[in-house]
Formats: structure tokens, C-alpha cells, sequence
């Protein structure tokens, strides 16, 4: 009978349970880390036998809204996902150790040898800021919700210091409840996933056409009749907008005046850039399961490989290089290595380019946050904005799903002088909107306000009410 109440207790069939009793072992666990209530009526049916052992058990405070970041231990306290894979033996320190003489009664008459000391871990303070965190989480799942999207990422970057302050994925799931997971809820979208990244590279093709001097900021391009055929394809404008300065091919996301620009240049220029910003190459963050996208070698590019690439379609990146990318931008030329450990000595990079074409271009993101630019829904009370839309059709087997879309925004605040890079991406929107300026772009504008005013930055524009511009709809 006791035994009966027993397996009902610890929920464990009552043939399992009379299996592990009759083990041919000394010891047997029944089952571990059975809540305090569990234990002392399990203790009250004072069976002959039966013991309890004192375990600790990880707590999540912060839930689903940081579980892909942190992760979790097993039942043996080992890192399973996320930081707690990562830093595992950071964290876990080191047992010690002693060899000894027992009598025969167990008792401990003599050391052998010497002993050797436990190491205890070491504390871990991640860069990522909980409340940054939390509302980029927040804000991210309403979006998903609300455009019946498949899923969704956002990342944040410090760009004084390199500091990883969000890191967002949904769906979700809570890492003291993992029950019934699918591979798909711990995914860490922002880092494992990758995507063709659309017109969110045409600035990058803008500032290497500056660098070389092929064009200035004011320089026109004929993009009349809204197409043009290379190699026998041809690529068009989602609407002809006739002579375009080069801000405005970017402003207005044209993809045929990108890839005017793009074909006065030679492949290799081309593939130096991307590489220089760090795409077709795995993060240096350590972290499980991080990707580094595809970008082919330059020699095997055809003219129109070339072309379609200059807009962001045959290569392919994570969310989190897209960001790390931006930081180009935010940062007057340099790209800044990232960390998910937390510091506060300014970051060094890599000079990318000069100051003045980031700053150039810059000055383009904004206008394509302002009334006559894709994204003006970007926009945010009290603080200038900078980004670039990206809106592309999702691969499926050798081709391309023509209603499947991922909308994706990247940008940085505030534009004078750069805080934060923030990029959104939203998988699979079903809802009736799909461009990235319509189910990106308010996700990146809520978590621009929110952290910035967490980090103690002034705003530098008047707060308006209301913000209502014409928005232009991207050519993708």
C-alpha cells in the first residue's frame, strides 16, 4: 500500500518503481529534485529504505524572455544550452580530491598522497541588460503575434563598447519548464539562423561606390524605365522613380540605381567590403551553434550573381552579423568586435572605412526614415534614427516561396552620434504586411526609445505627439 501511495506521489508507474527496488544495485535513484511539499509526504510514509538527499536547483528569474541567452544546466548541474553551455567550466570550477584508508568500518585511519584543493567557479556578468532585454522580448513577441509571423529576432549592440544588450528570440519557452521542447523553441535565431539579407546591404554598396570615388552623395542616376536586364534577366523597381540622387536610391531602397553603382565596380571590391564587415564569417562570441553565413568566392560571381548580391540576394547572414555590420555606421568606419561579457573600456575596431562616407551614409538612413523613405513607422520620439529597410522572399528547395516573405530593419540612434545598432527580423508574417518598414520597423523604434533612455542618453530632437509620414513602399 505504501508503495502505491508512493509512485502516485513521485508520478512514477508502479511496475517502474518495483523495477528500480529490485536493482541489483547499493543505491538507486527513485526520482531527483521533487519540490519540498513532495518530500515531506514521501517522508511521512517512513519507508524502510527510502532517503532524501538535499539538491540545489537552478532558478531563472528572467524566464523566456533571456532562456536562449542562458540556457540551462541538466539534473547534474552541467550546461546544456546557451551561456551555461558556453561557460560551463567557468562556471563549474573544479572538484577536489583525497585518497584514503578505511577500516573495516569505514572509518578514515590514513591520507594517501596528497590532496588536491576544489577550485571554486567563477561569477559571470553577462553585457546583456535585463530590462533592455525583457522590453525588446516584449515588444518582439507582439509583433509576431500581431502579423502571424512563424518567429522573430532582435539584437542590440552598445557601439561605445561592444556590449551584446539584447538578444531576443520568439518563440520562446521558460527554462524551468521544458517540458515537450521541439528544436525550433531553443534555436538561437539571432546567432544560428541565417537569411538572404535583401536591401538591407544596398548602404554598403552606397559607401564602397564613395569610398572609390565613383559617386558622390548628390550624384544622379537614371533609373528610368524602373528596370534594367543583365545577362538576360531583369530586375526592377517596385515602382520607376526616374533620376535619383545616390541618397535617394538608398532613401527610397531603388534597386536599380544599387546595381548602376554596383557594376561600376569589380567583383573583388565588392567582396572585400562584405568580408570586411564581417559577413561569410563565424562571430568571434563564444556561443553554441553560431553561424557565419555563406558569401561565395568573387571569381565564381556572373555579372548578374553581381547584381542581385549589390541588393542582398545570393549571399547569406545571421541577424547578429547584420548588426555587427551596422556598426560600420554607427562607429565612422570601424567595425567594432562584440562581446556578451560585460565591460566598460571603449571599444577598438577595425577601420572599414573613412569617417566621412559612414557619415555620408548615415545621413542617407536617416532619409530613409523620414517622410519619403520605407521605414518612417522607424521614427522615434525625442531621438534621430537611421536604418535600412530589408524585405525578401523566402528560399524554398531551389527557389523561391512567392508568399513567404522575411521583413527585416537595421539601424542605429542616436544618428549624430551613434548609441546603439539595433536589427529586427520578422520570419513569416502572415497578416496582410510583409515589408520590413511596416513589421520590423516598430519593433526597432520601441526598443530605440526604451534602451537609450535606459542608458541615460539625451534626446536630441523635439518629442512630437504623433509622428505620420508618406511611406514609400522597397523594391526587393
Amino acid at each position: 500500500m505504501k508503495l502505491a501511495h508512493l509512485a502516485k506521489l513521485l508520478q512514477i508507474p508502479l511496475p517502474e518503481l518495483n523495477a528500480k527496488l529490485e536493482e541489483d544495485k547499493s543505491f538507486v535513484w527513485l526520482k531527483r529534485q521533487v519540490d519540498e511539499a513532495t518530500a515531506r509526504q514521501v517522508a511521512t510514509l517512513d519507508i524502510k529504505g527510502i532517503y532524501q538527499r538535499k539538491e540545489y536547483r537552478r532558478q531563472y528569474p528572467e524566464g523566456e524572455a533571456a532562456a536562449h541567452i542562458v540556457g540551462f544546466t541538466g539534473v547534474e548541474d552541467q550546461g546544456q544550452e546557451g551561456v551555461e553551455l558556453a561557460f560551463n567550466k567557468e562556471l563549474g570550477g573544479r572538484t577536489g580530491s583525497r585518497r584514503v584508508i578505511k577500516d573495516r568500518l569505514g572509518r578514515i585511519v590514513e591520507d594517501v598522497g596528497e590532496q588536491v584543493p576544489p577550485v571554486a567557479g567563477r561569477d559571470l556578468q553577462l553585457s546583456v541588460d535585463s530590462k533592455v532585454q525583457f522590453f525588446a522580448y516584449q515588444k518582439l513577441k507582439d509583433a509576431v503575434l500581431e502579423n502571424k509571423a512563424k518567429a522573430g529576432s532582435v539584437v542590440v549592440l552598445d557601439v561605445q563598447t561592444g556590449e551584446v544588450l539584447a538578444l531576443a528570440n520568439y518563440p520562446s519557452y521558460s527554462p524551468a519548464n521544458r517540458q515537450n521542447l521541439t528544436g525550433a523553441q531553443l534555436r538561437n535565431r539571432a546567432l544560428t539562423d541565417t537569411f538572404e539579407p535583401g536591401s538591407t546591404m544596398k548602404p554598403f554598396i552606397a559607401a564602397l561606390a564613395l569610398e572609390k570615388g565613383l559617386v558622390k552623395a548628390n550624384t544622379s542616376i537614371q533609373t528610368a524605365p524602373g528596370r534594367i536586364t543583365i545577362g538576360g534577366s531583369t530586375i526592377t523597381d517596385a515602382h520607376p522613380h526616374g533620376v535619383l540622387t545616390v541618397s535617394e536610391v538608398i532613401q527610397k531602397s531603388s534597386n536599380v540605381g544599387t546595381v548602376k553603382m554596383a557594376m561600376q565596380m569589380q567583383p573583388r571590391d565588392m567582396w572585400e567590403m562584405y568580408t570586411q564587415v564581417g559577413l561569410g564569417q563565424r562571430p568571434q562570441l563564444p556561443f553554441p551553434g553560431i553561424v557565419g553565413g555563406k558569401l561565395r568566392a568573387y571569381k565564381t560571381w556572373r555579372p548578374i550573381e553581381q547584381a542581385t548580391m549589390s541588393y542582398g540576394y545570393g549571399l547569406s547572414t545571421s541577424l547578429f552579423q547584420l548588426a555587427r555590420a551596422y556598426s560600420v555606421f554607427a562607429r565612422d568606419g570601424e567595425l567594432i568586435p562584440v562581446t556578451l561579457i560585460k565591460t566598460s573600456v571603449p571599444a577598438y575596431g577595425v577601420r572599414v572605412l573613412q569617417p566621412e562616407t559612414a557619415q555620408a551614409v548615415r545621413h542617407m538612413l536617416h532619409l530613409a526614415t523620414q517622410s519619403g523613405g520605407t521605414a518612417p513607422k522607424a521614427q522615434t520620439m525625442g531621438y534621430s534614427v537611421g536604418g535600412k529597410t530589408g524585405t525578401a522572399h523566402k528560399q524554398e528547395g531551389k527557389g523561391y516561396a512567392d508568399r513567404k516573405y522575411r521583413g527585416f530593419f537595421v539601424g542605429v540612434a542616436p544618428v549624430e552620434k551613434p548609441r546603439i545598432v539595433v536589427a529586427v527580423m520578422i520570419d513569416e508574417p502572415s497578416g496582410g504586411r510583409y515589408f520590413g518598414g511596416d513589421v520590423a520597423a516598430p519593433v526597432f523604434s520601441a526598443t530605440v526609445q526604451q534602451t537609450l533612455r535606459m542608458l541615460g542618453v539625451q534626446p536630441d530632437m523635439n518629442v512630437k505627439p504623433q509622428i505620420v509620414v508618406q511611406a514609400v513602399e522597397e523594391s526587393f
